[in-house]
């Protein structure tokens, strides 16, 4: 490596060095503004690593249940599984994450890909919406947080099946255009057209790629289009999965990246959970959850925030469950998983900017109503 002559580090090194001086002469003036009592920080230290260490199995549950879906159950056969009829489309949607027990941040791509292999879009709305939070990885996490409170816990999978039907109803009767940023190849509604429009652009490629310069020189089978690649006499390759070292490494792979993926958002959860446990005041939470609509808007805000894991979120509310109500407590566990920051991000990369946010207020205005009620009639 090509290491940087000492005059380019020099602009960096001058300023640096003027920092640390004029630091080391004002420290001791400033160091009683940022004095913190030690039993703050060790309170801040264990509720940190305990809400860390019960979150982190079910999220590795999660990313290896994902990643065995992703390898092994391909959207073509999950299409052909898709009911004709809206009504029963949807309630297929709502239980498809027992199938697809897939978190909600690697949700959106294999929406996407679903989308253009021609699922409906009022049933991709449903799943994004109940896949995360019904099924049966993050019921065991809501279950355990919640053990004391098992009402919570069917709430909970309740809430989410009846906010993603109602959600994808609304969004059958109102939207009929294409969601999607970049449109899908033209009457490719069905896996048939696409493979068929695929199979075409392969051809038309290798003809004007692949013109025989010698006699003896083959054109590829039929066979060999149909599966999308060709190779030249006496070229080899290896799949991925092969240099992997085959499927079951693509599998720890894949969920090794999904972990580390999901991991920076679950520990960025985690540290300001343990923030406003051990430095705000109690009097002050209690203030905000004592309110009859401020106490849901605040959680609704806080989870958006958050952007935690649904298999790692019920820990962090279970710390909440004697300041909050536990309507507010609902709200948070049913709204983090369908919209926060990274999934609003994530949307946009795929979706027009128009169907996410009439997307996101369905969610906002569904989610409060059905909290509000289940508070009110059932965990009152």
């Amino acid at each position: 490596m090509n290491q940087l002559p000492l005059s380019r580090w020099l602009p960096f090194l001058l300023p640096a060095a003027f920092v640390l001086a004029c630091l080391i002469v004002i420290a001791p003036a400033l160091l009683p503004l940022f004095a913190v009592d030690l039993n703050y920080v060790h309170l801040f230290k264990t509720s940190f690593i305990g809400i860390l260490l019960e979150a982190l199995p079910f999220v590795l549950i999660g990313a290896l249940l994902s990643s065995l879906a992703h390898l092994y159950l391909s959207e073509d056969t999950l299409s052909r599984w898709i009911p004709k009829h809206p009504a029963a489309g949807i309630l297929f949607a709502c239980t498809l994450g027992f199938i697809f027990p897939v978190c909600e941040c690697g949700m959106i791509p294999l929406i996407r890909k679903l989308i253009q292999k021609g699922m409906p879009v009022y049933i991709a709305a449903v799943f994004i919406l109940a896949g995360p939070i019904v099924n049966p990885v993050v019921y065991g996490a809501t279950y355990m947080a919640f053990r004391l409170h098992p009402e919570m816990v069917y709430a909970r999978m309740g809430l989410a099946f009846l906010v993603a039907a109602a959600i994808g109803w609304m969004i059958y009767a109102t939207w009929k255009s294409d969601p999607l940023r970049t449109k899908p190849i033209p009457g490719a509604s069905s896996g048939h057209y696409r493979e068929h429009a695929q199979r075409n652009q392969l051809q038309q490629h290798f003809h004007k790629q692949h013109k025989p310069q010698q006699t003896g020189q083959k054109h590829p089978n039929q066979d060999e289009l149909n599966h999308g690649h060709y190779h030249k006499p006496g070229h080899t390759h290896h799949h991925q999965h092969s240099r992997q070292g085959g499927k079951i490494t693509a599998v720890f792979v894949h969920a090794a990246d999904e972990v580390f993926d999901m991991g920076k958002y679950l520990i960025m959860g985690c540290l300001i959970t343990a923030a406003i446990q051990s430095f705000i005041p109690r009097e002050s939470l209690l203030a905000i959850g004592g309110g009859p609509v401020g106490s849901y808007a605040f959680m609704m805000g806080f989870a958006f925030l958050l952007s935690l894991c649904s298999t790692s979120d019920a820990f962090v509310a279970a710390t909440f469950t004697h300041t909050f109500s536990a309507g507010s407590l609902l709200a948070f566990l049913v709204f983090g998983p369908m919209l926060d920051l990274k999934n609003v991000l994530m949307l946009l990369s795929v979706f027009k900017a128009r169907f996410v946010i009439y997307f996101a207020f369905l969610i906002c205005s569904v989610v409060f109503i059905g909290s509000v009620l289940v508070g009110q009639f059932y965990l009152s």
